[in-house]
């Protein structure tokens, strides 16, 4: 009997400090919403072999771009 005496009083304990918990302030911490995706711009590269490639061909497939300079 003591026992359930013990986890009544824990289980409204928990309850109270949960239901008091108050929300996170995200504007402190600086966190920015997520804004949606915008589609890349169209455009046209020539691979290694010299032949052109565009974008638009490469639709609704995965596309990862490495650009890359040398001065």
């Amino acid at each position: 009997m003591h026992r359930l005496r013990v986890a009544v009083v824990v289980a409204a304990v928990l309850a109270a400090t949960t239901a008091a918990a108050a929300p996170p302030d995200f504007a402190s911490m600086q966190v920015q919403r997520l804004e949606p995706a915008k589609p890349a711009p169209a455009f046209e590269l020539p691979d290694l072999a010299g032949h052109t490639e565009r974008l638009a061909d490469l639709r609704g497939k995965v596309v990862m771009l490495f650009f890359w300079a040398t001065w």
